[in-house]
């Protein structure tokens, strides 16, 4: 699903929502998790899931080319953790077609 399908689903089963308010409501959310991960703080939607950080530590790496040891400065990385009731409704249900699915 991408961002321009979920306005449209939501414009659709929100009579009283025209397009433009639905796009506007759904950047108020994603704007809304991208800030609070910004300041470092976790994003919890019951029944759904959470954001949060992590952070990865500062390592040293290798430059596949030359053998090189290069040092891989900290990063703050996004961090999505499925709620119980998605983890239950995926592993009640069969996988359906035409999903990104690893075998």
């Amino acid at each position: 699903m991408t961002k321009a399908h979920l306005i449209e689903t939501l414009a659709e089963r929100t009579p009283t929502l025209s397009r433009r308010q639905a796009e506007l409501v759904v950047n108020t959310l994603f704007d809304s998790i991208r800030d609070s991960l910004k300041k470092g703080e976790k994003t919890e939607i019951r029944g759904f899931g959470s954001f949060r950080l992590r952070i990865r530590q500062t390592k040293e790496g290798r430059n596949p080319k030359t053998g090189a040891t290069v040092a891989v400065p900290e990063k703050r990385m996004p961090f999505f953790k499925a709620g119980k009731d998605i983890k239950e409704l995926l592993n009640k249900e069969p996988p359906s077609q035409g999903g990104d699915t690893q075998a």
